[in-house]
């Protein structure tokens, strides 16, 4: 019955269902009509849930994932992990996702999307997910390949290379001519953060290149490539922001789409993943349903990177997340974020968006690349990919038994991305306190359609 409200309500949201019904022949419109006063006048109600930051918007119940459905003491003991751990490390808010061999079976808020709104945090709310983001970019090349249209191999800069752009025409050490988008996926393209992260420093290229803020990303790329390379392409690894926001440019060009909607349209909405967005700077422009984030205590400000000269808050218009795009500026949901790691996580239930072999390019340690998109891949067939940056820390990992977790936070904290390693034993203490998993899958409850705000 739940199903058929679904279609009623796609129908209102999406058809402008009076000029729907008044096209309709009579017969047709007779039969809608008895089926919606069937289901709201016999069928028990479900309930309705406001959406906060929607005045007067209400939806149906249950067409997003929420608190409500994990009733009963069978996890009591795993969250009291949860809580422990959120009040040892000042976690304002957390949303957590497990599934097993497929299926979601555990999907929960903590703590507050919104302290001083009180707003407690559910599952449909949505969390920056830092390098997190590292995964979608490193599917949608791993996707572009297997459509012909790239390859890991092609180069990335230079006359008839995938950015032959003007602009990057003329670097100051011409081994940048090297770099392979296989370079750019495993973090070996010759860049490191010896000096600083090139896509965390805009005051600085602002004023090499004397232009105004806030500087783009193709800014940020001619002011790399007025340095030398730190060692040749394909000798070396060290982690690169820059690089992997590089290949957001490099899937523009291949895909003849921005760099979002090609991830949304190829990757995600393909698996029922709509709450997916390229988050925003500042407070005034979060997406809807996207909660609040919390720096640690006495956190220094920055200068605005929109060059205002006002000292705020690194989350709060202090970092550029929109032009860290594909290296760290996804929001997301944590079931939505469990969906894409079921998708690519080599398992035969659901089926991958992947070929085989481009999992197995992306995992295996073995191979000169791996692990890409993946902070790690061991042999024993468990990856883990972290994110964190002020006011953020997300971690998601896929383990050989067919378990696979999902946390998100809306808070950091004093050590930084070491707080991924606490997450990690707090999730191996909860999962040795579930002693029985329950039959549903959560995932039975989200919408199957887009809902549009």
């Amino acid at each position: 019955m739940l199903g058929l409200r679904w279609i009623i309500f796609y129908f209102y949201r999406r058809f402008q269902y009076r000029k729907y019904l008044m096209n309709l022949p009579l017969k047709s419109m007779r039969v809608i009509v008895a089926i919606v006063l069937v289901l709201f006048l016999f069928v028990p109600k479900v309930g309705t849930e406001q959406v906060s930051g929607l005045a007067g918007t209400y939806l149906p119940a249950h067409l997003r994932i929420d608190n409500t459905l994990l009733k009963g003491e069978m996890f009591d003991g795993a969250d009291k992990a949860v809580e422990s751990f959120l009040k040892t490390w000042d976690i304002k808010g957390a949303s957590i996702a497990v599934a097993k061999n497929g299926k979601l079976l555990y999907a929960r808020g903590f703590g507050y999307a919104s302290v001083p709104d009180s707003l407690p945090v559910e599952p449909y709310h949505r969390f920056r997910v830092a390098s997190v983001s590292k995964l979608v970019t490193a599917v949608a090349v791993m996707k572009l390949q297997e459509q012909g249209r790239l390859s890991v191999t092609e180069k990335v800069f230079g006359a008839g290379a995938i950015l032959d752009d003007t602009l990057f025409a003329n670097p100051k050490d011409t081994r940048v001519y090297d770099i392979t988008v296989g370079h750019l996926l495993s973090h070996e393209a010759g860049w490191s953060q010896r000096y600083g992260d090139q896509m965390f420093m805009p005051e600085v290229i602002a004023r090499s290149l004397d232009v105004p803020m806030p500087v783009d990303l193709k800014t940020i790329i001619r002011f790399a490539l007025s340095k030398n390379l730190h060692f040749a392409p394909g000798t070396g690894q060290s982690y690169s922001n820059l690089g992997y926001s590089i290949l957001g440019l490099v899937i523009e060009e291949a895909s003849g789409m921005d760099y979002e909607t090609f991830c949304q349209k190829e990757i995600l909405e393909p698996l029922g993943i709509y709450d997916m967005a390229i988050g925003h700077n500042l407070p005034a422009d979060a997406l809807p349903l996207e909660v609040s984030y919390y720096e640690v205590e006495n956190a220094t400000p920055k200068p605005s990177i929109y060059g205002t000269g006002e000292m705020v808050m690194a989350s709060r218009g202090g970092n550029d997340i929109e032009t860290l795009g594909a290296a760290g500026g996804w929001v997301a949901t944590a079931p939505d974020l469990m969906r894409l790691l079921l998708a690519i996580d080599g398992f035969d239930l659901p089926r991958d968006i992947l070929a085989p072999e481009s999992i197995e390019f992306m995992t295996d340690v073995y191979n000169g690349y791996a692990p890409v998109g993946w902070r790690a891949t061991l042999p024993n067939g468990t990856w883990w990919r972290t994110g964190s940056f002020s006011g953020t820390t997300a971690m998601l990992k896929r383990m050989p038994d067919g378990i696979a977790w999902v946390v998100l936070m809306n808070s950091s904290s004093w050590n930084g991305p070491e707080l991924t390693t606490e997450i990690d034993q707090m999730m191996y203490k909860f999962l040795q306190r579930v002693n029985q998993w329950p039959e549903t899958d959560l995932f039975s409850y989200s919408a199957p359609v887009a809902l549009r705000f």
